[in-house]
């Protein structure tokens, strides 16, 4: 159970919310709200798919340190420039993903705007990406969201 003012998690032989001090009584007891559902899930699953963009990130930035030897010398010029740009991105948009679920499993109050703005961005990389941004934007885009995480980054 939780409260109904601040969403703390109250156990039912309580009289007062340890988080807010308010009185739980059947009226103020709220059940578990629809973000609450998804926000553990949602966080391990950006964890996932960034420490994923980890890896081809790491081998084209090492891969363009070795200078790709199978690519013809006339080519190299602009292939490995290219090659550290898209290591570069894919390390750094890794790093904004795992910083988002972390934050997401510590119900941080910055990380659903962080998380809206990156899922409108994993939209783009088909399939995965695509699945996780629009999962984030149906979690977390609704104004009943915002309001839902609002109590819950407080109850913390």
């Amino acid at each position: 159970m939780y409260c109904g003012r601040c969403g703390a998690r109250v156990e039912e032989e309580q009289k007062f919310c340890t988080a807010c001090g308010s009185p739980v009584t059947a009226a103020t007891v709220a059940q578990q709200g629809r973000i609450e559902k998804h926000l553990k899930l949602l966080a391990i699953l950006w964890l996932v798919i960034s420490v994923m963009r980890l890896i081809p990130g790491i081998g084209l930035l090492f891969l363009g340190r070795l200078g790709f030897p199978f690519i013809p010398p006339h080519v190299r010029p602009l292939v490995l420039p290219l090659a550290a740009i898209g290591g570069v991105f894919l390390i750094a948009t890794a790093a904004a993903g795992i910083i988002v679920g972390w934050g997401l499993l510590e119900r941080a109050s910055w990380a659903r705007i962080l998380a809206i703005i990156l899922g409108i961005i994993a939209l783009i990389h088909v399939p995965f990406g695509t699945a996780l941004g629009i999962y984030t934007l149906w979690v977390l885009l609704p104004a009943q969201s915002e309001e839902e995480y609002r109590r819950l980054s407080r109850a913390v």
